[in-house]
């Protein structure tokens, strides 16, 4: 079939370039001159409408099949001129862009900071899969592509080994098991693998601020072409050589070295952050991703992201990353609020937050001091990867097993009879039902009441929420009830890592060495034991259920003398941040508490 359309279409080419030679002259009748045309015969008319039709046809059918060898050179030559020369900023387009990261008032001190900040991986093979902070400043930039490398490391290992291979925003239908559960063992990463994982979080980010449309590269042009691959001088070497004397301190500083590339295909992009990652890693690093960010954006759009755009991104005095800059790497808008949506203040005023589900999430402790309320996109993002706001830092939380945010049995089956029950509220959300609607409650539920518990719910002629859970509540499971006498069903245990990429002088510790030298800072990496009671338990059920369990438990064991003591639980910042996402949880660890700061 397919050489029968080649050759009609050989023919159609070859019929609507024939040469028809004219028809001879002949006389006129005097009428045809008079009225100033000329009559086609009926055999010319024919030939000339059949080459015309075929000819269509010829390059209807080339436009199907991407336009020939012109079309497909054409495209070529599209993707090979790609991104092929850096663009510099005009002085107009520098300047908007300084103000908008550092206002017109920034410090030498903030300035300083954030152009002293690489994109680096510790060499403790306790962190080997951290980035390094040395800088007060740039911890919101670090902290949101850390979130995303961890996505890579823990959950697409096997893909890391070929950069151009995988496809960018992997949902969860791409695990390569469907229960994955990564090994803790960072230091058997290979460099090779930790930047493969780098390139790809970089490139992710970047399209994800252009609309999964375009990412742009700022890079810097006093590097020229000194990035090689030498055994005698190191990339490092050679770049930090180059960067010898290079302040930026004003948005002319800025112009005369900046330089950004657009790419439109992952590939091309990703291949050139592959190489020049050595500049990104270099102490220009933090600065140029997060200009690289904001012009993949569009500083047009980045300003309508914000609810209050005279305001500049790096927050004054201390220089730290704004609530923008990290929405903006996290979910690709410069939004400045964490809830779902947006919130109507009325008379056409509204406040901006997440708009959509996330690949990696933000917990804060702000919202454990009743300053914000953290949305669900958020809370429960594709992986079960957080990253952690604390009043003057960020950090990263993290958990090896995608199950942890699963809802275990109960509150699964609390789910299913919430649902049931809401479909029959006709109250607006009031939380109460008719009997008629109360009893086909039962039945999708499959719950089996006994008479008098049915009767005196049925007796006002509507049931209210509260009431028929606490019935659920006291009803043996057999019945379709949740009664759990032990208490250790609806109990979730699970381990969360948490990563503190600081590393710096400690000017607040009292050690001091031999040489009278205040002690480093180092990143540190901290496992927690976290066991969290279902939502619905009350807090004097708990304390109940502790006694009530280790009675049990001993019985089992034979153990009548000794008594089993409950999980130790451990109070730190951080518990607080978790217990925005899973309520009472208790978190136990082995050493020094895990700091947010």
């Amino acid at each position: 079939m397919a050489d029968r359309e080649d050759e009609d279409l050989q023919m159609a080419i070859r019929m609507s370039m024939q040469y028809s030679p004219p028809e001879p002259k002949r006389s006129m009748p005097q009428d045809a001159v008079a009225g100033g045309g000329v009559s086609e015969s009926p055999e010319a008319k024919s030939r000339r409408l059949q080459r015309e039709l075929m000819a269509a046809a010829a390059e209807k059918r080339m436009a199907g099949k991407g336009g020939g060898e012109v079309g497909r050179r054409e495209k070529r030559d599209e993707e090979c001129s790609e991104g092929g020369s850096a663009v510099e900023l005009s002085l107009e387009e520098a300047n908007e862009l300084f103000d908008v990261v550092f206002g017109g008032d920034v410090s030498k001190g903030i300035l300083a900071q954030w152009s002293n900040q690489g994109i680096r991986f510790s060499s403790d093979p306790e962190t080997f899969m951290g980035l390094v902070q040395h800088e007060g400043g740039p911890c919101g930039v670090l902290a949101a592509i850390q979130a995303f490398v961890l996505k890579y490391i823990l959950f697409f290992l096997d893909e890391l080994k070929d950069v151009s291979s995988m496809p960018l925003n992997c949902g969860p239908g791409s695990l390569l098991k469907s229960q994955y559960v990564p090994s803790y063992n960072f230091s058997l990463l290979t460099e090779g693998v930790k930047v493969s994982a780098l390139v790809r979080s970089m490139c992710e980010i970047l399209f994800m601020c252009g609309n999964n449309e375009r990412a742009v590269i700022a890079t810097l042009n006093i590097l020229g072409n000194c990035i090689h691959h030498s055994e005698e001088i190191s990339n490092d070497e050679v770049i930090t050589k180059a960067l010898e004397g290079l302040t930026i301190e004003s948005a002319l500083d800025l112009q005369k070295v900046l330089r950004v590339e657009t790419y439109t295909l992952q590939a091309s992009a990703m291949k050139r952050l592959e190489a020049v990652i050595p500049l990104f890693q270099s102490r220009m690093g933090a600065l140029l991703f997060l200009i690289s960010a904001l012009l993949s954006r569009g500083l047009d759009l980045v300003q309508t992201d914000r609810d209050d755009p005279s305001q500049p991104l790096v927050t004054a005095p201390f220089g730290h990353a704004s609530q923008e800059i990290v929405n903006l790497l996290l979910c690709g808008q410069a939004v400045p609020n964490v809830f779902d949506g947006r919130m109507d203040l009325g008379g056409g005023m509204f406040l901006k937050g997440i708009s959509q589900h996330v690949e990696v999430g933000f917990l804060t402790l702000l919202e454990s001091l009743c300053f914000c309320k953290v949305g669900q996109y958020l809370k429960c993002p594709r992986w079960p990867i957080w990253v952690v706001g604390s009043e003057s830092h960020y950090t990263v939380l993290f958990a090896l097993d995608t199950s942890v945010q699963n809802e275990n049995e109960l509150e699964e089956r609390e789910s299913q009879i919430r649902k049931a029950f809401d479909a029959q509220d006709q109250s607006g959300g009031g939380g109460f039902i008719g009997v008629d609607g109360f009893h086909q409650v039962l039945r999708e539920t499959n719950i089996k009441l006994p008479q008098e518990k049915l009767e005196h719910l049925c007796s006002t002629g509507f049931i209210v929420w509260s009431e028929f859970w606490q019935v659920i509540l006291d009803l043996d499971r057999s019945s379709g009830g949740l009664k759990d006498s032990s208490g250790l069903m609806g109990k979730k245990v699970f381990d969360l890592y948490h990563f503190n990429g600081i590393a710096k002088s400690d000017l607040n510790s009292s050690q001091v060495n031999f040489r009278g030298e205040t002690t480093l800072q180092r990143p540190r990496l901290t496992k927690l034991r976290v066991s969290v009671p279902p939502r619905w338990t009350p807090e004097e059920f708990m304390a109940d259920v502790t006694v009530s369990s280790a009675s049990i438990a001993n019985e089992c064991c034979g153990k009548d003398s000794e008594v089993i003591k409950p999980e130790p639980s451990q109070h730190a910042p951080l518990v607080d941040c978790i217990r925005t996402r899973w309520p009472r949880a208790v978190c136990s660890w082995s050493g020094d508490p895990p700091s947010i700061v």
